[in-house]
């Protein structure tokens, strides 16, 4: 059952395939806490939801943002 709705694009997919930017704790960097800044400026929280692909077009942006930042 598609019940759960991707943030950026709007299309809806199984809870079981839910991606949240706590999916970014787990990087060695950026830090978790300046990841979370980072979304943070983009109105994302924690725990909204995305789809996998959006989820990786945010992490290509957030290492873009991460390596021109340092």
């Amino acid at each position: 059952m598609k019940n759960a709705q991707c943030k950026k694009c709007l299309n809806k997919f199984e809870e079981k395939k839910i991606f949240t930017i706590q999916q970014f704790q787990y990087t060695k960097e950026p830090p978790y806490k300046w990841t979370l800044e980072f979304f943070k400026l983009l109105e994302i929280g924690e725990w909204d939801s995305f789809c996998e692909n959006c989820l990786m077009d945010y992490s290509k942006i957030l290492n873009n943002v991460w390596k021109n930042d340092t």
